[in-house]
């Protein structure tokens, strides 16, 4: 089995063309070949199937196996992939999610594509939620980009701390279902920071509908303009909102093509 192992600001995916037919038990395949001791390892498998209400259609699997409606990372890089890959020459794209079809504008230069903009369409956010937990109480502002997440404004943050609050605000009962749990430090009205826990995969690189979530959150209180640097610990992503759609921009790259023979291991067996 084939496989291209790529990343948008260190959050990486490995992406399957199932154009013609796709392997079986996708969920299961996604937990083994994500595990980063025993398979390629990565936040998650992409596969790439024919559009149907657009170019393509991307089905998204966390590292759990567990389904996922959309990833700005990964629908980034899913456009250099097409487009590298000589499965399209269109620099404009539209692409079919569990959330909706998502635009893609690619820049291409010398012939690969080198950064990707995405359209996210709008972000919708309700009041904020006060979730106890083991580790405190926090605020909570719920944002749905075509997925759920919860975003907490808060000083200087630790990965230490996303990676012990994260999993705690991911299951508040208040929030009323699983979330991505951001963790939003306004530098000032051009600059956000922000410390990413992904549901299913846990401590990630960065999220790029996270960087969405946290900017629409921001926009909210007027603590940023219409367009932002989003800093992730693995790199940066520009958001901006216009006619209160988000776009948001950032690179793609490809880390290495393999092609595995894999056998299911008796851990995910159980």
């Amino acid at each position: 089995m084939k496989f291209v192992k790529m990343e948008g600001l260190g959050n990486d995916y490995l992406f399957l063309n199932c154009l013609e037919g796709e392997p079986p038990e996708l969920p299961r395949l996604a937990k083994t070949l994500s595990d980063r001791h025993f398979g390629v390892g990565a936040d998650g498998l992409i596969c790439v199937k024919p559009g149907q209400a657009g170019d393509f259609t991307m089905e998204m699997y966390n590292a759990d196996g567990s389904r996922g409606a959309m990833c700005g990372n990964g629908i980034r890089c899913l456009g250099k992939f097409v487009y590298d890959s000589g499965l399209t020459r269109k620099c404009c794209l539209t692409i079919q999610t569990d959330a909706g079809p998502r635009g893609l504008e690619l820049s291409v230069r010398n012939g690969r594509v080198a950064e990707v903009t995405v359209d996210m369409g709008q972000a919708q956010i309700d009041e904020e939620v006060y979730c106890q937990t083991a580790a405190g109480a926090f605020w909570v502002t719920p944002v749905e980009v075509g997925n759920p997440h919860g975003v907490v404004f808060c000083p200087e943050w630790t990965e230490e701390e996303t990676a012990r609050v994260g999993p705690l605000l991911e299951h508040c009962p208040r929030l009323g279902r699983r979330r991505n749990i951001e963790f939003l430090t306004v530098e000032d009205r051009e600059h956000l920071t922000v410390r990413v826990w992904e549901r299913g995969s846990g401590v990630t690189l960065a999220c790029g509908t996270g960087a969405c979530a946290s900017f629409a959150a921001a926009r909210r209180r007027d603590l940023c303009g219409p367009k932002a640097q989003v800093h992730l610990p693995g790199g940066s992503l520009r958001v901006e909102e216009r006619e209160n759609r988000l776009f948001m921009t950032g690179p793609a790259h490809t880390v290495f093509r393999g092609e595995t023979d894999f056998l299911w291991h008796s851990e995910t067996e159980n």
